[in-house]
C-alpha cells in the first residue's frame, strides 16, 4: 500500500512538473531542441541563453516530443518571439516533419514586421493575409494562435489580428492541397540567411 502511494505522488508530481498548472505545457525546455526535429539545415537553430536563436539558411524544427504525442487538433499555441530587422519566420501548425523544402502540410502563421514580403506577422499566410504592423524589430512580443474546429484565431500581444473560418472562405483554392484544418504538429521556421529571430517562450494548451 505505502508502495502504491508513493507511486501516485510520484506520477502527481511528474505530471505538475510537465505541465505548468494553468492547462499550458512547453514544448521548448528552456536548455536544448530536445523534442525538435529540424530539416536540411540543422545549424540554422540554437540556443543560446534559454533561447531559441534562428539564423542561417532555409530550415524548419519540428515538434516531435512526448506532449499529446505530437499530435494536435483543437489548441492554443503561445510563443514569445522577437525578430531582427528584415527578418521572416513562420510558425506552422497541423503540419508534419518534411526533410527538405517548405511544409506542404497545415497552415503558416507570418512572422514578419519589415521583411520585403507584404504578408505581416498574423497572416494565414497566402490564406488571410495581414499588411499592417504591430510591434518593432527588437521587441518581445506574443503570437497567440487559437484553432477550434476550422476557425483559426491569431492574437499578437492580446490583439486579435486575424480569424480565419476555412468552411466559409469561398476563394480557398482548389490546389491547396494539404494546407487545411486536419491534426499534426508545430514547427518553426528559418527562412533565409539573413532572417535573425528569437524564440523564447513555445507552449500550448490543447482544447
Amino acid at each position: 500500500m505505502k508502495n502504491l502511494l508513493a507511486f501516485i505522488i510520484l506520477i502527481n508530481v511528474s505530471f505538475s512538473a510537465f505541465s505548468q498548472g494553468d492547462g499550458w505545457t512547453p514544448l521548448f525546455n528552456g536548455k536544448n531542441l530536445d523534442g525538435w526535429k529540424i530539416s536540411e539545415n540543422a545549424s540554422s537553430f540554437s540556443v543560446e541563453d534559454g533561447i531559441i536563436k534562428i539564423d542561417g539558411p532555409r530550415a524548419h524544427a519540428f515538434y516531435v516530443g512526448e506532449v499529446n504525442g505530437a499530435d494536435f487538433k483543437d489548441f492554443e499555441l503561445l510563443v514569445e518571439l522577437k525578430t531582427m530587422p528584415k527578418a521572416n519566420s513562420g510558425i506552422f501548425f497541423h503540419t508534419k516533419y518534411q526533410e527538405t523544402g517548405w511544409p506542404e502540410k497545415g497552415y503558416e502563421v507570418q512572422v514578419n514586421q519589415t521583411h520585403t514580403d507584404w504578408r505581416k506577422s498574423g497572416s494565414l499566410y497566402s490564406f488571410n493575409d495581414v499588411r499592417d504592423v504591430y510591434v518593432k524589430d527588437g521587441d518581445w512580443y506574443t503570437t497567440h494562435i487559437i484553432v477550434k474546429g476550422d476557425h483559426v484565431t491569431v492574437k499578437i500581444n492580446g490583439k486579435t489580428v486575424m480569424e480565419y473560418v476555412e468552411s466559409q472562405d469561398e476563394k480557398r483554392p482548389e490546389n491547396a492541397g494539404e494546407k487545411k484544418i486536419d491534426r499534426g504538429t508545430f514547427a518553426l521556421q528559418a527562412h533565409d540567411p539573413e532572417s535573425v529571430i528569437y524564440y523564447k517562450s513555445v507552449k500550448v494548451k490543447v482544447l
